[in-house]
């Protein structure tokens, strides 16, 4: 059975079984592809051998970082637009497979370059398209090929893996940086060689998954919908299970088709209808919170210590900085592995992101105020030693960011993916999941190109800046991020402050579940309707 949550109703032992849990280990690898990208591109642009290969000087080189780390931002915001029409005409799938392809040749590109800076910018701007489309269908094609009671951990398997692509990244670097000299090109197209590797396993294994039920439904490929629902629940068709899943989804298409109907037919009157949902109150707000959950998330100091993470180290009197950045980055995967396979489905989503946005910011005040106090790259640049007082504050400060690691991992870092996936009717999971990366990928473009001259101009005040966030993010989360663990989309309506019928709710976001359940009964028997299992 695993770990989970209550189950929303009787669930056979069979649909806890190895395929489910294997295909969303194979779907989540997506996420290991940008995940090894935050934390390896940093370190290995600026290694001398890559410095000189590519002709960068001190006065171009602060542009040129920027540019690399940013072009990426660029491409994935595209990449989230692109999937969004991909994703209806083929599938999730095959919008994945092709996807992986197109991040396989900008992976390729950089690691073949010589001195042509142009196919670095090409093979970044490639990857950044494959990794934005990953983005944007991954969480939804999890949440789709899952069942409730486990649909935080298996749509958390992103988050596990973003972490494990990030580890590796930093641990690469450290390797290489230990036993291999800088000098030699060797020592940067390693780091970038090892993208094709995930990303080939991604693209093999892909080939073994199963379309989401509720898309095959949609093209009227029932027969195949059923067999992939058969497969993936190891139970017959005829199961009272089967049968209650299968009409969900039908209701589902069913409000679909109802909504396109308003606007005429075909694809483009269901895109119109869509909007049009979009816009409504209980919507608008979902539309909002997205919006800030990943505005918060990238703008709360964790992309600037993967991106910089040797800067931030030296500049807390740290020499060896990648043996620390890949403690850090250690730290974090263990952290995130715990929280979003054990306890995502029993602790819920807002506590943990209130806790852990304040405990951050917490980290973040101590280590700009020893930063500012200290001085202590100042003090390593002029060849000075540390005093024995900047030394001791130097180590509370690094554990101060291993503090920050452990509590960054259940807030901000993997919530916004899982609520984003959860909080919206299956028919709008497909612009979710879009909008979702849309936002994801802008704000760490605007952050990414931002960050090195953030650094110039701030010093020590870029940490009061990130800390300052983070007190932000825990107001946020306290007074308008509600509780969505294992509720249904009825209920869901009901903390957003509308539903279906067009009865308005009671927007709240400390309503327990008993509470939600008492008001959708009472709202569905006005409605003379009947109260329905979990949303597909």
């Amino acid at each position: 059975m695993g770990f989970r949550a209550v189950e929303d109703r009787p669930t056979p032992q069979a649909v806890y079984n190895w395929r489910l849990y294997t295909e969303a280990l194979v779907i989540a690898t997506g996420s290991l592809l940008f995940g090894y990208d935050s934390a390896f591109v940093g370190t290995t642009i600026s290694r001398d051998s890559f410095v000189a290969d590519f002709g960068i000087t001190d006065s171009n080189s602060s542009a040129i970082s920027s540019n690399i780390t940013s072009v990426f931002q660029a491409g994935a915001f595209f990449g989230a637009i692109f999937c969004f029409f991909f994703t209806e005409r083929l599938g999730r799938k095959w919008t994945l497979q092709i996807n992986v392809a197109i991040f396989l040749i900008g992976a390729v590109l950089m690691t073949a370059a010589t001195h042509q800076l142009s196919l670095i910018y090409a093979g970044r701007v490639l990857t950044g398209i494959g990794c934005g489309a990953i983005t944007a269908a991954v969480p939804s094609y999890i949440a789709e090929l899952s069942i409730p009671s486990i649909r935080g951990i298996l749509t958390g398997f992103f988050e596990c893996a973003y972490q494990i692509g990030s580890l590796i990244g930093f641990w690469i670097n450290y390797g290489i940086t230990e036993n291999m000299s800088a000098t030699t090109s060797t020592s940067w197209r390693i780091p970038m060689a090892v993208q094709l590797i995930p990303g080939g396993l991604l693209l093999a294994g892909g080939f073994f998954l199963h379309e989401s039920p509720l898309w095959l439904m949609r093209k009227e490929r029932t027969a195949e919908a059923y067999r992939a629902l058969e497969t993936l629940r190891r139970l017959p068709i005829e199961h009272e299970y089967l049968q209650q899943e299968i009409q969900l989804i039908q209701n589902r298409l069913n409000e679909e088709a109802s909504v396109a109907a308003k606007y005429g037919s075909g694809s483009w009157a269901f895109f119109r209808g869509a909007m049009d949902e979009f816009s409504r109150p209980g919507m608008r707000n979902r539309v909002f919170l997205v919006f800030c959950a990943f505005a918060l998330q990238n703008f709360a100091g964790a992309a600037a210590i993967n991106y910089y993470s040797p800067t931030l180290f030296s500049s807390i009197g740290i020499e060896d900085t990648s043996l620390y950045t890949g403690i850090y980055g250690l730290v974090k995967a263990v952290a995130s592995l715990i929280f979003y396979i054990a306890f995502i489905d029993s602790i819920g989503r807002r506590r943990p992101v209130i806790v852990s946005s304040l405990a951050c910011s917490f980290c973040l005040w101590y280590i700009g105020a020893y930063v500012k106090v200290a001085n202590p790259a100042a003090v390593i640049k002029s060849g000075d030693a540390l005093s024995d007082s900047t030394t001791r504050g130097g180590q509370a400060a690094t554990a101060m960011i291993m503090i920050y690691a452990v509590f960054w991992s259940f807030g901000l870092n993997g919530i916004p993916w899982i609520v984003s996936a959860e909080i919206f009717p299956g028919a709008l999971r497909n612009f979710s999941g879009t909008w979702a990366a849309l936002v994801q990928w802008l704000t760490q473009f605007i952050l990414s190109k931002c960050l090195p001259y953030i650094f110039n101009s701030l010093g020590y005040g870029t940490w009061f800046f990130f800390a300052s966030i983070l007190i932000v993010a825990t107001l946020w989360s306290y007074f308008l991020l509600p509780e969505t663990k294992g509720l249904t989309i009825d209920q869901m309506d009901m903390i957003f402050g509308y539903n279906q019928t067009g009865h308005r709710g009671i927007p709240h976001t400390r309503l327990t579940k008993a509470q939600l359940q008492a008001a959708v009964t009472g709202a569905a028997g006005k409605q003379g309707q009947t109260e329905h299992f979990e949303e597909v």
